[in-house]
């Protein structure tokens, strides 16, 4: 029977206006694989954060309830089974759903804990993969029903994926969770074969992911003769479903590296054998010593530099774990001074591997970047190396051997392995002093700047041959080195002359180039819309303003014509209200005089007035 077209999308599950009595249809539609993967990416899983995922399935859980009006009560908790006449509404079958992916995201937390699940933990976190195994069966079994064959075939893998889960967590019937994970696998590359492209890459993914816990349980079951060290070449796969198996790897080679631990009694460094006595120092340095064989071991080759840089992080972070024991050791060593001369034997030991590991990374970053240094670049994204980079990379190398030169030299009595060690050391330094040499003056070059350029190179050839005499006098010669000093040695002559015949040039061509620049000097630019100070600002800077190379436009002298300036200037007084006063008459308030005769004739000159 065909679908109507009022059928309810994953979309609009919760819309609370639609009414179950509506929705009453024969066969239901979801995509699960799609909707799982879209819940877990964006609600903590894509950093592993299960516990938020948890919450997320918790809050979703409420919404729907309230949605479909599907209570338990509000006093008493009654739990109201969902059945098959139950399921009116698609949201029925997310509600069961939801319900088995927070049962599994709880487990999964449980398992995430830093020194892992105890025993009662781990009780729990079974009866929480069986709860959602449960869940999980309940949702097949109602998509059988009430559901297409695609949302059917869907339902069906995600419940057999959670059975094989719990088997092989429980570490019992490898060969029931091998055929769940088949199963699968086996339904999600037939769906990958269909629909859009968006699900056809959900699908294989899925495949994918599923593929390390067939491998992993073919091994346990003997049919498979796949050896330990390729199954932790699945550490580069990312996904929730192989959380599982990684921490499965994880406790496999700790337990693995825990029974090794116990017949590791030394540590053997230039001759030295210092007991290693605390069982957790064991188990790092064992751990340590299986990235070294990873690293130097036949298939070093085939790694990428990406994976190398990922076990030097790896097994530097175990060196350390393994000195941080060993000083906690010397602090509660106490006065026993045969155990506290063993223990710091045995840090310098520890410490001197360290760096000449970190030597090593650092060489391999060196490596990457002169890669990058004189390739085209092809992608716009893509980084391309400058000269300033492989110099502070050289200064980092520098300051290793310096500091592994240090350890080594401390101490009384050195066997000659450390003497022979510490002139090693001091030859790389010099070879890297010319390497570091010859990039500041690539650099120097890059900025126009010949003559320190010059000047540079010659020193880094000299260096570069005084570097190259050590290596070569020594008895154990490293031709891999030679080689490369006597390249460079070259490619610091060669760089020399070029930088000397292109000073002699731009000096011939300088009062040339001089004159065309004052020529182009203007008193205003007006098109220009760069910020630039003009000549007169920069009266007290002693720089070239037209003979420097690297000048991008022409200078200029002064603004013209020059922008208004406000100026001081006395204030204006206008005394607009003299003339609209009325003053009051006087008259009255002035004082009489009678005039005699003699007063009238000379005309009231000598009158008074009041």
């Amino acid at each position: 029977m065909g679908k109507k077209e009022n059928e309810m999308s994953a979309m609009e599950i919760d819309d609370p206006k639609s009414d179950g009595s509506e929705q009453i249809l024969p066969r239901f539609s979801m995509n699960v694989l799609q909707l799982m993967k879209t819940s877990q990416s964006q609600h903590g899983l894509r950093r592993g954060d299960y516990a938020r995922y948890r919450r997320y399935c918790s809050a979703r859980l409420r919404r729907l309830y309230k949605s479909l009006k599907f209570t338990h009560g509000r006093g008493k908790y009654t739990r109201r089974a969902i059945l098959e006449s139950t399921v009116t509404d698609v949201r029925f079958l997310h509600v069961v759903f939801y319900m088995a992916e927070r049962a599994w995201s709880h487990a999964m937390e449980k398992r995430q804990l830093p020194d892992g699940p105890n025993a009662r933990q781990r009780i729990y976190l079974i009866g929480r993969l069986r709860k959602a195994v449960k869940w999980a069966s309940l949702f097949s079994s109602l998509s059988s029903i009430k559901t297409d064959s695609r949302t059917s075939l869907e339902a069906e893998a995600y419940a057999s994926y959670m059975k094989g889960t719990l088997l092989f967590e429980q570490d019992l019937n490898w060969e029931t969770a091998l055929s769940c994970f088949k199963n699968a696998s086996a339904v999600y590359a037939e769906l990958g074969k269909y629909g859009d492209l968006e699900n056809q890459v959900l699908c294989r993914e899925r495949v994918e992911e599923l593929d390390p816990s067939i491998r992993y349980c073919q091994l346990k079951i003997g049919k498979s003769n796949l050896q330990t060290s390729e199954l932790l070449q699945i550490d580069e796969m990312e996904g929730p479903a192989l959380d599982l198996f990684k921490a499965k790897i994880e406790a496999a080679m700790e337990e693995a590296r825990s029974q090794q631990a116990a017949s590791l009694t030394e540590f053997n460094w230039l001759g030295y054998r210092f007991p290693v006595s605390n069982p957790k120092s064991r188990v790092s340095i064992l751990k340590a010593q299986d990235f070294e064989k990873e690293l130097q071991g036949p298939g070093a080759e085939s790694l990428t530099a990406e994976k190398k840089l990922t076990i030097y992080d790896k097994l530097f972070t175990a060196y350390n774990d393994a000195r941080n024991t060993i000083r906690s050791d010397l602090v509660s060593a106490g006065n026993a001074e045969s155990v506290k001369d063993d223990l710091n034997g045995l840090d310098k030991a520890v410490g001197a591997v360290l760096g000449q590991r970190t030597i090593e990374r650092n060489q391999l970053l060196v490596k990457i970047a002169k890669s990058k240094l004189n390739r085209k670049r092809d992608d716009k994204t893509e980084k391309i190396t400058k000269p300033e980079e492989l110099v502070r990379l050289y200064d980092l190398l520098l300051q290793n051997v310096t500091d592994l030169s240090d350890l080594i030299s401390s101490g009384r009595d050195r066997k000659p392995e450390e003497i022979a060690l510490e002139e090693e050391c001091l030859h790389k330094s010099l070879a890297f002093r010319a390497e570091r040499c010859f990039y500041l003056a690539k650099s120097y070059s890059l900025a126009g700047k010949r003559v320190e350029a010059y000047a540079l190179y010659c020193r880094a050839r000299s260096l570069a041959e005084d570097a190259l005499g050590k290596f070569q006098s020594t008895a154990k010669k490293d031709e891999g080195t030679i080689q490369e000093l006597k390249a460079l040695s070259k490619e610091c002559r060669a760089n020399s002359c070029i930088e000397h015949a292109t000073g002699i040039m731009e000096e011939e061509k300088a009062p040339e180039n001089l004159s065309k620049k004052i020529s182009t000097i203007s008193l205003n630019d007006k098109a220009t819309k760069v910020e630039e100070k003009y000549l007169v600002d920069k009266l007290e800077v002693y720089e070239s303003a037209v003979g420097d190379g690297n000048a991008k436009m022409a200078p200029k002298i002064e603004r013209f014509p020059p922008a208004f300036q406000s100026i001081p200037r006395n204030p204006i007084v206008l005394d607009l209200a003299y003339n609209c006063i009325e003053f009051p008459a006087l008259e009255e308030r002035k004082k009489k005089v009678q005039r005699g005769f003699i007063s009238r004739l000379w005309g009231g000159r000598n009158s008074t007035t009041g």
